[in-house]
């Protein structure tokens, strides 16, 4: 009897895996290990301290812009999980008809478009409302943000409402539930763990991203990825690795909730 193909008893397979798992990690768990460094260079270890922690703790302009990235990313993620919502039921809870394909993939446009062209396009808009409106505050940014974080939103709604099972929502239409009683009762609780998923992917690609705020940002509007970068023309210090290690276990922390709430609808 043939043995059953599996792509680990390939020749090589466990020295390359290790190579992609060197090349993936090690930038980052160097990154994380020189935050900890006592001296002012990131190549040279000149001991263990917390000294760049408490640099960026007490540093205000590092605390406005990462309130404010968070304040940025959590709206934006909360626009851009609502309308992906709405999205992903008119789009898979409908008889097929001409023009259902060009929807998904107008919906997925900025997947494919380069991110500078959208940073372009939502400049040139957003310069004609303010020269009209006089407004220039953080509105401009949330809406970019959501704008360009639907898709990543609206693709895991999508692959959670096609993989779910319609009997549920066909035997509430059969007891006399109106839509909205269906949708509430039925198809949201299961589609949860998507719109979870959906506004994590989203809040972490608002929180960032760069070149869409640099384009739309007005003055005194610097997000945390775009003040890195600014100071990363000037000097480069182990604050940067401190800031980017807090981040780091932030994204960590919310992986890992997402994790255990999945686990427990899945077993509950």
């Amino acid at each position: 009897m043939a043995r059953q193909f599996s792509v680990k008893r390939l020749p090589g397979f466990s020295t390359i895996a290790m190579i992609c798992f060197i090349g993936l990690y090690m930038p980052i768990v160097t990154l994380v290990v020189y935050a900890f460094n006592a001296g002012t260079s990131i190549a040279v270890w000149e001991g263990f301290s917390l000294r760049w922690f408490y640099s960026a703790w007490n540093n205000t302009q590092v605390v406005d812009a990462s309130i404010r990235s968070l304040q940025i990313a959590f709206c934006a993620a909360i626009v851009a999980t609502v309308v992906a919502t709405m999205a992903a039921i008119a789009t898979t809870r409908t008889a097929q008809y001409r023009g259902l394909t060009f929807k998904y993939a107008f919906i997925n446009l900025p997947l494919l478009v380069p991110e500078i062209v959208t940073a372009v396009a939502l400049l040139i808009f957003f310069s004609q409302i303010k020269v009209y409106t006089g407004y220039s505050g953080l509105g401009y940014l949330i809406a970019a943000h959501a704008a360009f974080c639907i898709p990543f939103a609206y693709l895991p709604i999508r692959a959670r409402l096609e993989s779910m099972d319609l009997t549920l929502e066909r035997a509430a239409a059969d007891l006399y539930a109106t839509p909205f009683q269906a949708f509430r009762y039925v198809t949201l609780p299961l589609l949860w763990p998507g719109i979870l998923a959906g506004m994590i992917l989203g809040f972490v690609i608002s929180l960032d991203d760069v070149v869409i705020t640099e384009f739309v940002k007005s003055g005194g509007q610097d997000t945390l990825p775009t003040y890195m970068l600014g100071q990363l023309r000037r000097v480069v210090t182990p604050e940067m690795n401190a800031i980017s290690t807090v981040f780091l276990l932030l994204s960590f922390a919310i992986v890992t909730i997402f994790f255990f709430l999945s686990r427990n609808e899945k077993t509950s």
